[in-house]
């Protein structure tokens, strides 16, 4: 199931925390060898994770991380903003209809109908938020894995070559563009809202945002 998480509740499941960062160590420092920072108890954290951004997870039926991403509205500090303003020519991205989409990650072992259970989740939040666009910067090989969930981002820039190609991209999420990956999911429309709004509730909040 998906759950929708600030970072100040992250304590109440602290086994969907701590496998969720513990992923998130296993697939950025030791499948990708990104320069990322690992804890004392092997967990992947940084500076952002302390902003209390809203988390999508998917939590496997044991209680533990199958994927997750991280979500920060662009009107607030941002990684994009912070350090990748010069694959947009310099140029900063805010607007309270815009939020930042970190740290897409999948637990070895998950099958591939949880990337886009993920994307679908970011679907219900630009749906329930308000948010027109997700902003986010992604590497070469999460371009097959876009274009397999159906969910290809608009590419604003980019530097490097093959592999080590990084990009900043922009989302949008059409009704149509969510049957599709609500399919790729295995996920009804109908179930995916009433996860959202057991977070949430039903009313449509533009803009709530409790970072900070």
């Amino acid at each position: 199931m998906l759950r929708y998480l600030y970072a100040d509740q992250l304590s109440q499941f602290p086994l969907l925390a701590e496998t969720m960062f513990r992923d998130r160590a296993d697939q950025f420092k030791t499948r990708l060898a990104w320069d990322v920072t690992i804890d004392a108890d092997g967990l992947e954290k940084d500076e952002y994770d302390a902003l209390n951004p809203l988390y999508v997870i998917w939590e496997k039926p044991d209680g533990t991380h199958g994927g997750s991403m991280r979500f920060l509205p662009t009107t607030e500090r941002t990684m994009v903003n912070d350090h990748f303003t010069d694959l947009m020519g310099g140029g900063t991205i805010t607007s309270p209809l815009i939020w930042e989409c970190t740290r897409f990650c999948l637990n070895r072992d998950a099958p591939g109908t949880v990337a886009a259970a993920l994307m679908l989740g970011g679907g219900e939040i630009m749906n329930g938020f308000g948010v027109r666009h997700f902003v986010g910067v992604f590497d070469a090989r999460m371009v097959r894995i876009y274009r397999m969930i159906g969910s290809s981002p608009e590419v604003l820039g980019s530097e490097g070559e093959g592999r080590d190609r990084i990009s900043v991209g922009l989302w949008e999420f059409s009704p149509d563009a969510q049957a599709k990956v609500a399919r790729r999911a295995g996920i009804s429309p109908k179930m995916s809202r009433m996860w959202f709004e057991r977070a949430f509730g039903t009313v449509s909040a533009p803009g709530l945002a409790r970072t900070g």
